[in-house]
This record gives structure tokens, C-alpha cells and sequence, in this order.
């Protein structure tokens, strides 16, 4: 983070930024003090679905508290537990945060994100515009209904575990093991990266 604050090596009139300094300026700057891990999915088959993944992907940016750092290649999938062809397909990604927000709150903002780009809740496995799902919080294992970690059924789902795997090779899912494990076990039918579409990781 210090880059920003020098001219360049060569100039003498500068004096290296110390170090205490540079610490503050990342604090400042991340908004994080000791954050954790978190993986979250994103899907939406509604709409332009590249510009709803990315403008989720700003907006979780854009929260104090949580920094993203990492974003998948765009899978496209066929929707889960519907007949086929009655729903058009998905848009998938994953992005890896840190984060100094809780669980709980952590919940409340992704589905202030989804509220914002007018995801209604009307039927299970319906479709809509953004789906954004907290698949896992650091190491932690919980059986609350209200958030239930990690997410319980993403070591069966491909459109999670494929995207996963491609930002983050040696992830493992708490409780279930290696995503590239659970990966092969459940193989990649159904769901097609999309090398012609890119999402960006925030400035």
C-alpha cells in the first residue's frame, strides 16, 4: 500500500514512508482489523446478468468492512431443482473477501445487495435477478437456521465448487474438505465457463 505515497527510488528528496505509517494508511484504508475469510456465490438469470454479478461484486466492495479479493471466471448453469429450459440459465462467480463484519451481519448486507437489484422471494428455486449466498466464514461451523455455515449445500453444487476452485485452487469447505475434491466428486455437467466474459476485481 505504500506505493502510492512515493515518487520513486531514484528521487533522493524522498524519505521511505515508515512503517507505522504505511500500517495506518492500510487501516484507514481497508477498514479491517483482524478480518476473516469469506466465500460468497453469486448467481442471477435475470436480466443483464454480467453487469448485475459485477455491480454485486462493487457493492460488497463498497461496504465498511469487507474487501474483495478475489473474483472467479463466469460459469454459466442450468438452474437447480427446476424442469429444464423453464428458466433462462444462470450466471455464476465467486468472490473471496475479508471481512471485519460478523456472520450475522455479513447476511444482512448480502441481502441488501440482492434487495437492491430487486430480488423478490416468492418461490423456491424461482428465478431472479441476484442471488448472493454466504458459502463460508473463516473456519466457523454452525447449524443456525438463520445462517447456516457453511452454506449446506454447497458441496453438492458444481456452479459454487467449479468457480471456487478456479479463484482459489486450494480451498477447502469447513467440515467437508477440499473443493477440489468435492469438485471431482460431483463433476462439471451442466455447468460451462465462459471465457468471453470477465468480471473485475474492484480498484
Amino acid at each position: 500500500m505504500s506505493a502510492p505515497f512515493l515518487k520513486g527510488p531514484t528521487d533522493p528528496t524522498v524519505q521511505p514512508v515508515p512503517a507505522a505509517v504505511v500500517d495506518q494508511v492500510d487501516a484507514a484504508d481497508t477498514t479491517l482489523s483482524n478480518p476473516k475469510r469469506a466465500v460468497i456465490a453469486l448467481g442471477a438469470n435475470l436480466g443483464n446478468r454480467l453487469e448485475t454479478l459485477q455491480g454485486a461484486i462493487d457493492a460488497l466492495e463498497d461496504t465498511p468492512g469487507i474487501r474483495v479479493k478475489g473474483v472467479s471466471p463466469v460459469y454459466e448453469t442450468e438452474p437447480w431443482g427446476v424442469d429444464p429450459g423453464t428458466q433462462p440459465s444462470y450466471f455464476n462467480a465467486v468472490v473471496i473477501l475479508k471481512t471485519t463484519l460478523p456472520p450475522t451481519s455479513l447476511l444482512e448486507r448480502a441481502h441488501a445487495v440482492e434487495e437492491a437489484f430487486h430480488r423478490v422471494r416468492e418461490e423456491r428455486w424461482g428465478p431472479r435477478t441476484l442471488d448472493v449466498d454466504i458459502i463460508a466464514y473463516a473456519d466457523v461451523v454452525s447449524d443456525d437456521p438463520r445462517l447456516t455455515l457453511p452454506h449446506p449445500r454447497a458441496h453438492e453444487r458444481a456452479f459454487v465448487l467449479a468457480p471456487w476452485h478456479d479463484v482459489d485452487p486450494e480451498a477447502a469447505l469447513p467440515g467437508r474438505g477440499p473443493v477440489a475434491d468435492l469438485l471431482g466428486a460431483v463433476g462439471r455437467e451442466g455447468v460451462a465457463p465462459r471465457a468471453d466474459l470477465e468480471l473485475r476485481l474492484p480498484e
